[in-house]
């Protein structure tokens, strides 16, 4: 994010998507030389850095969608910003392809870029990298990069994409069912199990058509095919039209007992957990496992709700912070970006009634008071246990995959008759 992130929920026009497209060919045939200050911000003493970073504005552009997210940034990052370093942190609406094609504009017409931090992952990473708009090999620099856990391969490979150094991670999830105890006390377990169940309870399933719900349809790709092995190694569109082939199959099959019959969709994630609170339907789902123990805190969710991870293996992934190259003040994004890697500030997000995004700090480079901290919110009772994420989670492979599967998605289900 719901992550987001521009990993987190919302509909993404296609006008957007089709400028970014015609300006990322555009960019490719004509070349890039290396983005202007890259050596420095890979360089510069840290001392220095601060020093150019004290009392200014950092422009960050991220998904503004969810009130603890912003009232995490706002109400918490943003006053100790102010009072440790005199930075101004202003956070401010921007993801996916709209964001890319902002970016493209303004390096394109030669402008005074208006951004100085991304939060992005998968596709966006990807699409920015490719047109060279990303700063280079600048995370691996930041002091409080020492103790992110890079045994993790989530936190240096974003969507089967080696980071190298040119974003940093600052939060990581897993998609989980969000089921209630007290209506469907014997959950499905796996892919196979809820389809009988769904046929079972007709009315009563369905996904979003935002990014999570895509989540869902990469999970039945893995799970109707064997698992992600067939798709890694980068996009193959041979792999991904015999993998998707069995996706829609399952689809058509099923859609039917699906909620209205499956003639109309959830706008987004949020829209599909009022549907669940209501009663209308007896699963949601979220790309973080913690959403379920936040949202029920916060009495969005009933207090029976909890997450549920399938054997068939739910996909884990991060999201992290970038640096676009033409950032005005690029020394600002790298002391905030710093600042989000520090334990108080993990601890801070990961808390149930703040957010419970997910830690990329490994707990052994953490000292004894900090372990202990974490630890503590290891043991919320309706988290999901950190041997089950593990045993269960799956990684993200190329981002055309879950590009491809959206906008099939759109015209064989979503637009069919």
């Amino acid at each position: 994010m719901h992550a987001r992130a521009d990993r987190q929920p919302q509909r993404r026009p296609r006008p957007a998507r089709a400028a970014v497209a015609a300006a990322l060919l555009l960019a490719t045939a004509c070349g890039h030389r290396a983005p202007p200050g890259a050596a420095d911000l890979a360089a510069v003493p840290w001392d220095t850095v601060v020093a150019r970073a004290r009392g200014s504005t950092v422009t960050w552009r991220m998904w503004r969608g969810d009130p603890s997210v912003n009232a995490f940034v706002d109400g918490w990052v943003a006053p100790r910003l102010a009072a440790t370093y005199g930075i101004t942190l202003r956070a401010v609406e921007g993801q996916g392809p709209v964001m890319v094609n902002q970016l493209l504009v303004e390096r394109d017409a030669g402008a005074r870029g208006t951004t100085d931090l991304l939060w992005l992952n998968g596709e966006t990473f990807h699409n920015l990298r490719r047109a060279g708009l990303l700063a280079r090999h600048w995370a691996a620099r930041l002091p409080a990069a020492i103790a992110v856990d890079s045994a993790d391969p989530t936190l240096t490979s974003d969507f089967a994409q080696p980071t190298e150094g040119d974003e940093s991670p600052w939060g990581r999830v897993q998609f989980a069912l969000i089921f209630d105890t007290l209506r469907t006390p014997d959950p499905p377990r796996s892919v196979a199990e809820l389809a009988a169940w769904i046929d079972r309870h007709p009315g009563r399933f369905t996904h979003d058509q935002g990014f999570t719900g895509t989540a869902f349809l990469k999970i039945l790709l893995y799970a109707l095919n064997g698992g992600p092995a067939p798709f890694a190694g980068g996009f193959d569109s041979t792999r991904y039209a015999a993998g998707a082939a069995r996706v829609w199959a399952w689809l058509d099959r099923h859609r039917e007992a699906f909620w209205r019959g499956g003639r109309t969709w959830p706008a987004d994630v949020a829209d599909l957990h009022r549907l669940f609170a209501n009663g209308e339907v007896d699963f949601s789902m979220s790309f973080n496992q913690n959403e379920v123990v936040t949202k029920v805190r916060q009495g969005i969710l009933p207090a029976s709700a909890r997450a549920l991870l399938l054997r068939d293996g739910t996909i884990a992934n991060a999201h992290f912070l970038g640096i676009p190259a033409g950032a005005p003040n690029p020394w600002g994004a790298m002391v905030v970006a710093d600042f989000l890697l520090s334990p108080a500030a993990q601890f801070e997000k990961l808390r149930p009634e703040v957010w419970a995004d997910g830690s990329v700090l490994a707990p052994g480079r953490l000292g004894p008071a900090w372990r202990a901290r974490f630890d503590s919110l290891a043991r919320v009772a309706n988290a999901l246990p950190a041997d089950s994420l593990a045993r269960y989670a799956r990684p993200e492979v190329d981002p055309r995959y879950g590009e491809r599967l959206a906008a099939d998605w759109r015209v064989r289900i979503r637009e069919r008759p």
